[in-house]
């Protein structure tokens, strides 16, 4: 029976005072869809894998061939790969004639994946520079394509393999792929030399060429949706490509005259996603899209990169994030510790949110040892304490100090009191009211929690540090009776 002593997280949420909204939200009418997302809302917890040729290298995904002036892009790229960036792009673009990652063994992600407690992944099939990691009949720049020496692998038809190994282990999968595309030529059209990210010929002028990519897109996502399904997410990148109005690239131009913006060739880059959306639902109905960093209905929730929200987001989220330092493989990278991936786990789920954690993989195809190592140690804590964290929502705050966060489960009988430092001395919880019947326990502890009402909330003292076991991150779970 529910009991209203711990207030309705939905209610919180209806309000949205409580949270600092960064973008605009619009919730698709569709009552599948709402449940789809609430469903995935429960499982809190994500693999996400970036993944190509560019992993021989060492270089961030991708982006080195981008021709903007920027240190994170223009830093990244191989020094001694040409003297000038077409040389340096050929160089990139031979990578494909190399790539072989005959360790290939998707059931250890998966598995190790599980273990950890991952509930869903999301794989990029195609990053930037438009290499496929599958199948495709669109483009012979592809793992598939002869060129390539994995082609001759019975398992080269790598998204496919990957889908099936973590669908077998009971993971959601999701598919990563990139709107812009800096291989074709109906995007960086080789008629013109590319200036930035965006399409590199004027669209209102050749509508044709852009029909063309258009269609291609298309293509490539209805292949992706027909052939490697059951998908439960559609991850689309690149939120430059995207309908813009006169105005905004008006205002685009205008601030590129004063030297604040990337973008130096601002156009409207419609490839239909009502269209788009409509295809791939009549295949998956009940598939999530996420367009990202484009304001509207086919945004089903946002995506914040490497960033934690303050205060959480009145809407679905998910923070995408990397275990190391780089998106893609870096041999030298260096992992979060475990300590630090738990607590940010935790941050992220009492405010509302999942967890989307990166780890690359090496042009060989396998993860660094030091990964695994963080996700097996992630995986006892989260059997321990996985009840905390899967299924809940936010409490009516979500934090309380630096070093305690609160969880509760959705008919709201049930709050969760993280504490980062384990408290010797008894501890005032001023956002729990005392009731008398109450249950309390510290899980994974046989030790006796006393507690006590107190005139500003509730005070609690945990059994000794010797009694309580487990590390990083301690859960009090309080449990009202009625």
């Amino acid at each position: 029976m529910k009991n209203l002593l711990f207030p309705s997280a939905f209610l919180l949420l209806a309000t949205g005072h409580l949270f600092a909204q960064t973008q605009e939200y619009y919730s698709d009418p569709d009552p599948l869809i709402q449940q789809r997302l609430e469903d995935w809302q429960d499982l809190k917890f994500g693999l996400l894998m970036h993944w190509g040729p560019y992993s021989q290298w060492g270089v961030v995904e991708s982006w080195s061939i981008c021709p903007e002036d920027l240190s994170w892009a223009t830093g990244a790229r191989k020094k001694g790969k040409g003297d000038t960036y077409p040389e340096y792009l050929a160089e990139y673009e031979k990578l494909q004639t190399t790539f072989n990652p005959v360790n290939f063994a998707p059931e250890k992600w998966a598995k190790a994946a599980r273990d950890a407690g991952m509930k869903y992944v999301v794989f990029t099939t195609k990053h930037h520079d438009g290499f496929c990691m599958f199948d495709t009949k669109y483009t012979d720049y592809k793992i598939t394509d002869p060129k390539t020496p994995f082609s001759a692998n019975t398992r080269s038809n790598v998204a496919k393999e990957i889908f099936d190994a973590f669908r077998n282990e009971g993971l959601w999968t999701g598919a990563y792929f990139s709107k812009p595309d800096w291989h074709s030529d109906y995007y960086w059209w080789k008629k013109f030399p590319p200036s930035d990210r965006n399409c590199n010929y004027s669209i209102p002028k050749h509508p044709e060429q852009w029909a063309k990519y258009v269609e291609f897109t298309h293509d490539q996502i209805n292949e992706l949706v027909s052939d490697y399904g059951p998908l439960d997410i559609l991850w689309l990148d690149g939120g430059w490509v995207r309908v813009k109005t006169e105005e905004e690239i008006k205002n685009e131009l205008s601030e590129i005259y004063e030297g604040s913006r990337w973008a130096r060739n601002p156009q409207s880059q419609d490839i239909d996603m009502p269209r788009l959306v409509r295809e791939v639902r009549e295949k998956e109905p009940g598939i999530i899209v996420v367009d990202r960093a484009v304001p509207g209905p086919y945004q089903n929730y946002l995506t914040p990169e490497q960033h934690i929200p303050e205060t959480g987001l009145p809407y679905p989220w998910e923070t995408c994030m990397t275990m190391g330092g780089s998106w893609s493989y870096v041999p030298t990278d260096r992992y979060k510790p475990t300590n630090e991936l738990i607590e940010k786990l935790v941050d992220i789920v009492s405010k509302g949110g999942n967890y989307l954690l990166n780890i690359g993989p090496s042009p060989e195809g396998e993860f660094d040892p030091v990964a695994y190592q963080r996700l097996s140690e992630i995986g006892e804590w989260m059997n321990v304490n996985g009840e905390a964290i899967y299924g809940t929502r936010m409490y009516k705050v979500y934090s309380e100090g630096e070093n305690i966060r609160y969880t509760q489960n959705k008919s709201g009988d049930v709050v969760y009191a993280f504490f980062f430092e384990y408290p010797e001395a008894p501890v005032v919880l001023e956002n729990i009211p005392f009731q008398k019947g109450m249950k309390i326990e510290l899980l994974g502890s046989k030790g006796k929690v006393k507690f006590s009402p107190k005139e500003n909330g509730l005070e609690v003292r945990l059994p000794k540090a010797e009694e309580a076991g487990g590390a990083h991150v301690w859960v009090l779970k309080m449990a009202a009776r009625g």
